[in-house]
Order: structure tokens, then C-alpha cells, then sequence
């Protein structure tokens, strides 16, 4: 690895670290204030409550932090998480069986691995634009669900989801706070996504991708596959978003989850996602949406309207997106300025 790459490397470890620091101070610095301002905050029910909250938007999260770092936006994840648990649901209640948790989860992500595969398949067999893709995808997969597979409210869950819905993780009797079972396959993703993207070629290639597309394939990277490969497993993820998400909820409503892409787009990004692409981690991922949740809890217990709250999250994501711009910008005149410099050096 030559000087200049393991120097540009190390600076980017650096700033994501810098990043994360500032995301747990920023954090600790909003509890402090709400505990003050709110002593029924600082309780142990809160934290439960905030975690719960935080469950399906952080497996929903990871799926979004593949793609950012590749380089593109998606918004059809909160569709295709609600497709997949909903059929999944919907085929048990008709064919009158239980499949088990197992079964569910099998049939949900074999779905939303599906419904990611049209996604992947269209964006690098045509080279469109991502964002434009989702948008078209989004809509056809709710359509989709509720023209022919169901729009009614299912309050009757397979047997095994229910009582995975009502088994804790933690009790608190005396506080009645609870922490729900579904908390450890949330953890256990949130660590598979972190060593796939530290560990293996896949994640290497998101990241090269991300930063330059041509690159990366003059690199030796397959970026067809990748991307193609990518748009399944943020598929699979969305799937298992919607399984918790039900689970969590006691039911299944095909109404529910889109319209969340903001909280969700906007937690990846104060993470330290570039929305440029190449840059992006689980650790700030998992604090982005613990800052967004912490702050949507915060306004709900001083009162604040549900309009005001989606206005704050977009106010923190246009700060998130125009810090990025701005740092992006800077960079690019440094090296604006340090090229020449470097030729007269050679020259001399």
C-alpha cells in the first residue's frame, strides 16, 4: 500500500471516528437537557421505550447504509419490508398453517430478497438512476400488495409470532417496562452487517463503488454483481424490518411503514453516511437512529405536534446533507491546491 493511499485511508478513519464522537456527544448532551427539563425522562421505562422504538428503523437502517455507500439512494425499502411480512402473514392466514418463526422469517426474506432482486436487476442492467428506480418500484410494490395480495387489517398472527410478540428480553414489574425478545436477532444483524462490510470483498466493493464506479471495475471489482447482489440483501433486510415490525405491533396492516423513508434516510446520513457514496458505518448508523429517536421522544414528552417532529428530522437531515457538501467541497480544493505543488516538487 503506497504512502498517499494509507495516508488518505487513516484521515477517513479518523474523521468517521470523529464523527461517531460527536454523535455520543451529542447524545449525552440531549439526555442531560431533557433529564433537566423533564425528570420523568431519565427513567428506566424511557430507555426501554426508546429502544423498542429504535428496533425497526435500525434494521431498516442497515439495509439503507449498503446502498448509501454504494453510492445510491433507496426508497422502496419501506415497501418491500411491508410486502414481504404482510404476504407472509397473509399466506399462513389462508392456508390456515403455522410455519414457525423460522418459516416466517424464511418466507419473508425469500420475498424481499425478490422484490430487491427487480430492484438490482433494473438499476445495473440499465444504469438508472436509483432514486428514480425505487421512487417507480415503490409504487408497484404497494400496488401490488394491495390489488391483489390484501388490504385489510390482519390482527391474527401464526402462533409462533404471537408469542414472540409477547416474550421479553428484560422485565421491570415495579416500572412495568419491558424490553422485547426481538431485540437480540436486531443485534446479532447490526453485527453481521458490520463484519460484512469490515471483513469481507462484498462490503470492499460497496465502498469502491461508492467512491468511484469506474474505478472500482478497472479495479477487478464485478460491479453488475455487486450491485445486483446488493439490491437482494438490502431486499432480504427490508423483510426482516417488516417481520419485527409486525411482531413488535401484534399485527399485520398494509398501510403501514411507507412514509418512514425520511427518519429512516435521515438517521443513516447524521451516522456519517455520504450521501455521495464510499463512506458510511454500522456504529454511526446504530447512533443516528438512536439520535432520532431520542429526539422524536424528546418532543413527544414536551408536548411538540407529530407536523413539528417530521419538520425537525428533515431539519437535521438538510443539516447532515449540506455538512457533507461542504466538507466535500473543501476536500476538493485542498487537493485542488496540493496537486501543483506536487508537480513543481517533482519538477524541481
Amino acid at each position: 500500500m503506497s504512502a498517499s493511499l494509507r495516508t488518505r485511508l487513516t484521515g477517513r478513519r479518523a474523521s468517521r471516528y470523529t464523527s461517531e464522537l460527536v454523535l455520543v456527544g451529542i447524545i449525552v448532551l440531549l439526555v442531560v437537557v431533557m433529564s433537566l427539563a423533564n425528570p420523568a425522562f431519565f427513567t428506566v421505562h424511557t430507555l426501554f421505550s426508546i429502544l423498542r422504538s429504535a428496533l425497526v428503523p435500525m434494521v431498516l437502517a442497515l439495509g439503507v447504509l449498503l446502498v448509501i455507500i454504494s453510492g445510491g439512494i433507496d426508497v422502496s425499502f419501506p415497501a418491500i419490508a411491508i410486502f414481504s411480512a404482510y404476504t407472509t402473514v397473509h399466506l399462513a392466514q389462508q392456508g390456515r398453517f403455522d410455519p414457525g418463526v423460522v418459516g416466517v422469517l424464511v418466507i419473508a426474506v425469500a420475498i424481499g430478497a425478490l422484490l430487491g432482486l427487480v430492484n438490482g436487476a433494473v438499476i445495473a442492467r440499465f444504469r438508472l438512476p436509483t432514486l428514480i428506480v425505487t421512487l417507480a418500484t415503490q409504487s408497484i410494490f404497494k400496488g401490488v400488495l394491495l390489488a391483489y395480495i390484501g388490504s385489510r387489517y390482519i390482527a391474527d398472527l401464526p402462533a409462533g409470532m404471537s408469542q414472540l410478540s409477547t416474550s421479553h428480553l428484560i422485565a421491570v414489574e415495579s416500572s412495568r417496562s419491558y424490553l422485547p425478545l426481538m431485540t437480540v436477532p436486531v443485534i446479532v444483524l447490526v453485527i453481521a452487517v458490520s463484519l460484512l462490510l469490515r471483513k469481507t470483498m462484498f462490503g470492499r466493493g460497496l465502498y469502491a463503488i461508492g467512491g468511484d464506479i469506474e474505478g472500482a471495475r478497472r479495479a477487478g471489482f464485478p460491479v453488475v454483481r455487486l450491485q445486483v447482489l446488493l439490491y437482494v440483501l438490502a431486499g432480504a433486510i427490508a423483510a426482516v424490518g417488516g417481520l419485527v415490525h409486525v411482531v413488535l405491533g401484534q399485527n399485520a396492516n398494509p398501510q403501514d411503514l411507507v412514509g418512514t423513508e425520511l427518519d429512516v434516510i435521515a438517521a443513516v446520513v447524521l451516522g456519517g453516511a455520504s450521501i455521495f457514496g464510499g463512506r458510511g458505518s454500522v456504529i454511526g448508523t446504530v447512533l443516528g437512529v438512536l439520535l432520532v429517536q431520542i429526539i422524536n421522544n424528546s418532543l413527544i414528552l414536551i408536548g411538540v405536534p407529530t407536523a413539528w417532529q417530521r419538520a425537525a428530522v428533515g431539519i437535521l437531515l438538510a443539516l447532515g446533507v449540506g455538512a457533507q457538501a461542504l466538507m466535500a467541497r473543501r476536500a476538493a480544493k485542498r487537493t485542488f491546491v496540493l496537486e501543483p505543488e506536487k508537480e513543481l516538487t517533482h519538477a524541481g
